[in-house]
């Protein structure tokens, strides 16, 4: 069996998906904002995700 990559996208998403290089918009941090709390994604060196408060 062989993995594809990246994984397909489902037919008809529950949660709207959106790509994480229009978040970053070209840089390596993103801020996202909800409610009154800030959580920062990172772009790691080895092309991972990292979502921290």
């Amino acid at each position: 069996m062989t993995a594809q990559f990246p994984p397909p996208l489902p037919q008809t998403p529950s949660a709207p998906v959106h790509s994480a290089e229009d978040l970053l918009n070209g840089n390596r941090v993103a801020y996202i904002a909800l409610e009154d709390q800030v959580y920062t994604l990172r772009l790691t060196r080895a092309g991972k995700l990292l979502l921290t408060k």
